[in-house]
């Protein structure tokens, strides 16, 4: 792990179950993230071993068998980082593991980039994800004809409710003509400045805006072949695809 400031390391005051703690100071009320033991340790024993490690090396194994003994320390760094909004730089590394799809092997275009990155990182994330998940849900920022990417909806959902809605208008004689749309390479020109004023509004809390810009800002990655490692690109645009917050945004 990267080496942390002396305030990062402190121990928070005692802590109150849910997502977030209440403080009043000079009568005013403040909310901050709130990181339990518990959830850390929920997210540590779900990791898959068979998953490939990230630039810093950390194998998910080693995580999962030490669940317990590291669930404590690392929820005092994890709400440390998303009150300040701080993402460690290793945090915000990958390695592109071209992934063949169809076509000509021999055409870069035939393949989807799959990012592999920090596995206490992804932990992180899930955290954050849990997040806007809920702000989502409670605010219902997201519609309900919103299917992919979204929890309890799929292709098969959206087809469905696509059936039923033509079949009822051509029962009542309605005229009825469809659009298809497909985004050209739409996760690697994601503007990270656009993206961070669509979060604030929306109402999302500004702990989480901020720790979304830091993990978003200098990012940098290498593609891997077979072991062999190209040289570090930053990235300007776009978001890691593979990444927890991408999969299931």
């Amino acid at each position: 792990m990267p080496s942390l400031p002396q305030s990062l390391l402190l121990r928070p005051a005692p802590r109150s179950h849910g997502l977030w703690r209440n403080q009043r100071k000079s009568g005013q009320r403040k909310i901050f993230p709130l990181v339990e033991k518990d959830q850390v340790r929920d997210q540590l024993r779900r990791l898959d071993i068979h998953k490939s490690v990230g630039p810093d090396g950390i194998h998910p194994r080693v995580l999962r068998e030490l669940a317990e003994v590291i669930a404590g320390p690392l929820s005092i760094i994890f709400e440390r980082f998303w009150r300040t909004g701080e993402v460690p730089k290793d945090r915000r590394k990958a390695n592109v593991i071209p992934v063949f799809k169809k076509g000509k092997k021999e055409d870069p275009g035939n393949y989807r980039p799959v990012s592999l990155a920090s596995i206490p990182g992804n932990v992180m994330e899930w955290l954050i994800l849990g997040a806007i998940s809920k702000h989502m849900e409670e605010t219902k920022a997201i519609r309900s004809n919103q299917h992919g990417f979204t929890k309890g909806k799929s292709c098969q959902t959206n087809l469905i409710a696509f059936y039923d809605g033509m079949t009822g208008w051509i029962d009542e004689r309605r005229a009825v003509d469809v659009v298809y749309l497909d985004f050209s390479k739409a996760f690697d020109t994601v503007s990270h400045s656009i993206l961070i004023a669509k979060l604030r509004k929306c109402g999302l809390d500004e702990w989480t805006v901020k720790w979304i810009e830091k993990w978003l800002k200098d990012r940098a990655q290498r593609v891997m072949i077979r072991g062999t490692e190209s040289s570090w690109k930053s990235v300007k645009s776009g978001v890691p695809r593979g990444s927890v917050l991408v999969q299931s945004s």
